[in-house]
């Protein structure tokens, strides 16, 4: 998080007039925060006690104002405080916070974009907080706070004299994004691709198509939807957007008929290099996240960029030192006897999409001397009945960038490592703990390791595993926040 900023998020009456309810106690408070967790809570911010699964933000209002909350938003009476302890007293909390949420959006005239999409949408939001963070005072969704709490805070979070706002919005069931991007309202929303992801939630791919176009459901008359002109689903997308109002459709991909499209592109190991057509812009850039996955999310970046006002020339040179998001991408050196062996973290989350992006990067990445290239990868989950094929099929674009050797975990993947060659096999195990050491045992110096699958796979347990080898020698790892 950056530091607090001199003037006030929400005054005490602001706030209260915002959600419609009565300030209690010490009333002379002033925020610069929003928190519903007291692990991460600094001094200053307002505390809403959300009710959880199994969890009650009313047992930790204490903890808050102990550890120096401004104030507490409560929804029933809570023992033990002082008499004057500064708390607002709602009928419901997540509700007050939604209403907090739509009165900064009511103050602001920052120009606002909305991303969605089954693949690459927390990266294209990070790189739009980079491009317009040097243009303007940006504000964005913390790490993945796209569902039906995250939005709400992002919002409430955001300053009255931000420029530009990014919002992620995303979904596993139909219904999710309607309502959310109804709060957010933005000038600009982008689609990044349709792919069969959360699939076990729907009955096809369309329907998928159908619950992310329902971002277009809060886009300002006559704003701008920017969509994937390769993704199959573009036609239907495109329909729905101008049926909800959209005034213009800007198309991005290889496709000659895209408004936002790539002429040219040399994909190296730790970059890329693009010569693309912006809206008529003809721009020549580096991007210092590798794998053409990214390249296409540019083009979107850019259109974005381009929609909302902001210089495209500024844009393309701070393409050239954009970060991925932890977990996302992020490469890291480790040193060890003898030499060091190169990490790629995909730990965040996966999908058959986003993994077979994530194969052609670590086919892209040359090893060191005598080095090889290791995919450690666990279950893609939320996939259906689709999932045994999705996850056996994996062995095509694994023999096809020319990958060592593969470690797997998880029930699914068993059908991944029952396609692979023999000489391709690494080793499997039912978890990934259960992997970890196996791994960790067999990487030597010169080695590629990229390490992915969904949360619940927990493949985090891998990474800690193999940075546990040695100390990191290198790092490209992005670690910021928010940018406000």
């Amino acid at each position: 998080m950056t530091s607090s900023p001199a003037k006030a998020l929400w005054t005490a009456q602001d706030a209260a007039t915002a959600m419609g309810a009565p300030l209690l106690g010490d009333a002379e408070w002033q925020a610069h925060g929003i928190s519903i967790d007291t692990r991460t809570l600094q001094p200053g911010d307002l505390f809403f006690a959300l009710l959880g699964d199994g969890n009650d933000g009313h047992d930790y209002v204490a903890q808050a104002l102990d550890k120096g909350a401004a104030c507490a938003v409560i929804s029933r009476p809570v023992d033990g405080l002082k008499p004057d302890a500064p708390l607002v007293q709602v009928d419901d909390t997540l509700k007050a916070l939604e209403k907090l949420g739509l009165a900064a959006r009511a103050r602001s005239s920052a120009r606002i974009c909305a991303v969605t999409g089954s693949v690459g949408k927390t990266g294209t939001k990070e790189g739009l907080l980079h491009i317009l963070s040097g243009q303007g005072r940006t504000h964005a969704s913390v790490a993945s706070y796209n569902n039906h709490i995250g939005v709400p805070i992002t919002l409430a979070r955001m300053p009255a004299d931000a420029q530009y706002g990014i919002f992620e919005i995303g979904m596993n069931h139909a219904n999710e994004i309607s309502p959310l991007v109804k709060m957010v309202r933005p000038e600009a929303v982008i689609i990044t691709t349709v792919e069969a992801v959360h699939i076990e939630n729907f009955g096809s791919v369309e329907e998928i198509a159908d619950a992310k176009a329902e971002i277009f459901d809060g886009l300002q008359a006559g704003g701008t939807a920017i969509l994937n002109q390769d993704n199959p689903h573009f036609d239907r997308l495109r329909s729905r957007a101008l049926a909800c109002g959209a005034g213009k459709i800007i198309a991005f991909g290889k496709s000659e008929l895209a408004d936002a499209r790539v002429t040219r592109m040399s994909l190296q190991s730790d970059a890329s290099y693009v010569t693309a057509s912006i809206c008529d812009h003809e721009m020549t850039y580096k991007l210092g996240v590798p794998g053409e996955h990214i390249v296409m999310n540019s083009l979107a970046m850019l259109a974005c960029v381009h929609e909302l006002g902001a210089d495209l020339a500024l844009a393309g040179l701070a393409l050239g030192k954009l970060l991925p998001p932890e977990g996302r991408g992020s490469r890291i050196e480790i040193d060890v006897p003898r030499g060091s062996f190169l990490i790629i973290d995909e730990s965040y989350n996966a999908n058959p999409t986003s993994m077979r992006a994530v194969m052609q990067a670590l086919g892209n990445t040359p090893p060191g001397p005598h080095g090889r290239r290791i995919a450690v990868v666990g279950d893609m989950l939320e996939l259906g009945d689709q999932g045994p094929a999705d996850h056996a099929g994996l062995a095509a674009p694994i023999a096809e960038n020319e990958i060592d050797l593969v470690f797997a975990c998880g029930p699914l993947m068993e059908n991944l490592w029952d396609a692979l060659p023999k000489g391709v096999r690494g080793a499997y195990a039912d978890t990934s703990a259960e992997l970890a050491a196996r791994v960790a045992d067999e990487i030597a110096p010169g080695d590629v390791v990229m390490i992915k699958g969904s949360l619940g796979s927990r493949m985090a347990v891998v990474l800690k595993a193999l940075k546990d080898l040695g100390p990191e020698t290198q790092s490209n790892k992005n670690t910021k926040e928010e940018l406000v």
